[in-house]
């Protein structure tokens, strides 16, 4: 039976917290809130997970461009290279952020990324994520839920989200209306900053 939590973002409950990272651990869907739009997310080291998500969103995981969600700077560390101090200084003043780092992944990166040579990193500025990928202790793989209305790209009413997709997952947040406006994407992997995709994160973090 999917479950329905209400989180408060200014205090997470530690209890309810938890929950979340329990269903996860098991191998769970859950979505969440962050400080753009709402993300499906799983558990970054359980392989059953992502091949659920990736089935969801229709696409081959090994070629899927799903984000990573970390807790802090030093947690990207363990999936990136090396960064020179001008990228380091970029992700310094974003993050935490509405933004998405584009950036060259390592040899510790799961198994079902080792392929791909660039990684996409967060570090949302919202206390429910955060605490989340705190509580479990690694990164949790995460993608935007859209709407299918063409109106409304992104769904942010954590009731109407429930109610779509109470049958594909194991938990969904109510974490208060989310935002319609997804992260801003900036390539971090070559030589110049690249901006993919212009969203909720202003440029002259740049």
């Amino acid at each position: 039976m999917v479950e329905f939590i209400k989180i408060y973002e200014d205090k997470p409950s530690e209890a309810a917290i938890k929950k979340v990272v329990e269903v996860l651990r098991n191998g769970g869907l859950v979505i969440y809130p962050t400080d753009t739009v709402y993300g499906l997310g799983c558990d970054i080291t359980n392989s059953r997970a992502l091949e659920k998500i990736a089935k969801i969103k229709g696409v081959k995981l090994e070629k899927a461009n799903f984000s990573f969600i970390c807790y802090d700077l030093s947690n990207i560390s363990d999936y990136i290279k090396q960064i020179d101090t001008s990228t380091f200084k970029i992700l310094k003043r974003a993050l935490p952020g509405p933004y998405t780092f584009i950036l060259p992944g390592n040899n510790d990166l799961p198994k079902e990324f080792r392929k791909k040579k660039t990684v996409g990193i967060r570090v949302p500025d919202n206390n429910i994520a955060r605490e989340i990928v705190k509580t479990l202790g690694n990164p949790i793989v995460s993608t935007s839920i859209h709407d299918e209305d063409e109106v409304l790209e992104y769904s942010t009413d954590p009731e109407l989200i429930f109610e779509k997709w109470q049958n594909k997952v194991d938990l969904v947040i109510d974490g208060g209306y989310g935002h319609n406006v997804a992260s801003t994407i900036i390539d971090l992997s070559s030589y110049e900053p690249e901006v993919i995709r212009e969203g909720k994160g202003s440029l002259d973090i740049l």
